[in-house]
């Protein structure tokens, strides 16, 4: 069995090489022109496929071999092209980085599984025939590897991109679809994670529009749209995963906090907890005066660090949270939400503070405590897993955990790769809590959905639920949710 869409993928010999700044500017191009395009980010990441939804006006989904198995992989991408004209894939690192000599985990690998023409994007500062002898290397060194044409950045001057452009085609036999000039000033700021998110960017749309002129001008389009066309079919799998939602009568309520401060959700996340059955409510830390009415909490990543004062602040919403915790509510809690949960958020020397449910302080550093994949084994009794599942995750944290006595900490997760809240283990667990450095993709951890929605349903039989505020909160329509709250920043 097999499917088939044009798509495209795009890739660099590096980090910073300019990808982010093509692919954005190509979804909003080919938006321009009419074009229904899906974009995929490569590896675990929420800020760059936040700009991705922004550009294409739909949701962008993550594609990543070392949380998600090949099959299904290429079942999201089908599904989410079912209703598009195509799809664009921007790769992450280097085209053959990976976690070990065969480079396991690449973008490269990526294009295999499937099968998607690839476009190198080359950084040509102080370069010329060198490019190609790298443009050449990167074909030579894995053939089943679709490389099918290069774009040129930071190109100096006219001399400057002849050398170059004569000097590929010549020697590696493939295009160069476009060269774009070195830039005076980026044209998305950066921030310790990567790009800011574009509802903290005062200019996203300006910026998205920027990055649009400049493919328009320097690449051709029309040429990079055959070779999406061009793209071979790739196989599925005979038989579907099923995804059953648990039976639960009336659907349990599942808070979403989605703010300025917690913005970090894959969209395959909340879509898994619809699908098990949940009703999904919006919930803002920094405005909303108490908790509304739910049966369970979902807090992501994000920036609590930049919010800090206004979390502090909003201290009815955080005693009403504490005095729900207490009360038995289903909590989980990646990174954002941990931090959130603590008793103190320090930054800078200046002391917030924040939940109190969980018993530690939290303090942000100047550079990363914890950057990468994880591998943790559950080992200790906590709602949400049973013992001995072994999880892969990812974490990226410039905070660590401040306490008088870690062994005072119900650390549920032993890690065998990562940092998490020891550097040996992570997830903090409380009642019905459990809070983790390490963040999840429900396509890797299905599980995850359907054991947060049964704690719910307990909560909600035990006759606890949160009936602070019955009518605030706003129902997510998890299709649009990811693009619609961007566009509306």
């Amino acid at each position: 069995m097999t499917t088939s869409c044009p798509r495209l993928l795009l890739t660099a010999l590096r980090g910073g090489s300019g990808k982010t700044t093509m692919t954005l500017g190509l979804l909003a191009a080919w938006r321009q022109r009419g074009r229904e395009i899906t974009p995929f980010k490569k590896g675990p990441d929420y800020i760059d496929p936040a700009w991705h939804a922004l550009a294409a006006g739909r949701p962008c989904y993550n594609l990543d071999p070392f949380l998600m198995a090949r099959d299904q992989i290429r079942l999201t991408v089908a599904q989410h092209t079912a209703t598009a004209d195509g799809a664009l894939i921007e790769g992450n690192r280097g085209l053959y980085d990976g976690l070990d000599i065969a480079g396991t985990f690449s973008t490269a690998e990526l294009s295999k599984v499937l099968h998607a023409p690839v476009v190198l994007v080359v950084d040509c500062t102080m370069t010329t025939r060198t490019a190609a002898a790298m443009v050449l290397g990167c074909q030579k060194f894995d053939p089943d590897v679709a490389l099918q044409g290069v774009i040129l950045n930071q190109i100096a001057r006219p001399r400057h991109e002849g050398l170059l452009r004569a000097t590929i085609e010549q020697y590696c036999g493939i295009p160069v679809l476009g060269a774009v000039p070195r830039l005076k000033c980026a044209v998305f700021p950066e921030r310790h994670m990567g790009l800011v998110p574009p509802p903290e960017h005062v200019a996203a749309c300006q910026a998205i529009a920027t990055a649009q002129n400049l493919v328009e001008k320097y690449l051709d389009l029309n040429r990079l749209w055959e070779i999406a066309q061009g793209a071979p079919p790739f196989p599925l799998p005979d038989r579907h995963p099923q995804t059953v939602a648990a039976s639960l009568g009336q659907p349990v309520v599942i808070g979403i906090i989605r703010d300025a401060a917690f913005q970090f959700y894959y969209p395959e996340n909340l879509e898994a907890l619809a699908a098990a059955g949940a009703r999904l409510v919006e919930i803002n830390a920094l405005t909303d005066a108490t908790l509304p009415a739910i049966d369970g909490l979902y807090i992501g990543g994000g920036f609590p660090e930049t919010n800090a004062e206004a979390l502090a602040n909003n201290h009815t919403f955080r005693l009403s949270l504490k005095n729900a915790i207490e009360g038995g509510l289903p909590v989980y809690a990646e990174c954002g939400g941990l931090m959130y949960l603590g008793s103190h958020l320090i930054v800078r020397e200046q002391s917030y503070p924040m939940v109190g449910a969980l018993p530690f302080t939290v303090l942000l550093e100047k550079k990363p405590q914890g950057h990468g994949y994880t591998v943790f084994t559950v080992d200790r009794p906590n709602p949400y897993f049973p013992m001995g599942t072994t999880i892969r995750g990812h974490e990226f944290h410039y905070s660590r955990i401040i306490s008088e006595d870690h062994g005072k900490l119900n650390l549920v997760f032993s890690l065998e790769r990562g940092h998490g809240i020891t550097g040996d283990r992570d997830g903090a667990c409380y009642k019905n809590v459990l809070a983790t450095y390490s963040h999840i993709h429900a396509l890797g951890t299905p599980a995850w959905a359907p054991a947060l929605l049964a704690q719910a349903q307990q909560y909600r039989r035990a006759g606890q639920s949160t009936r602070v505020a019955a009518n605030s909160g706003m129902s997510l329509n998890i299709s649009a949710s990811i693009t619609n709250k961007i566009l509306a920043s």
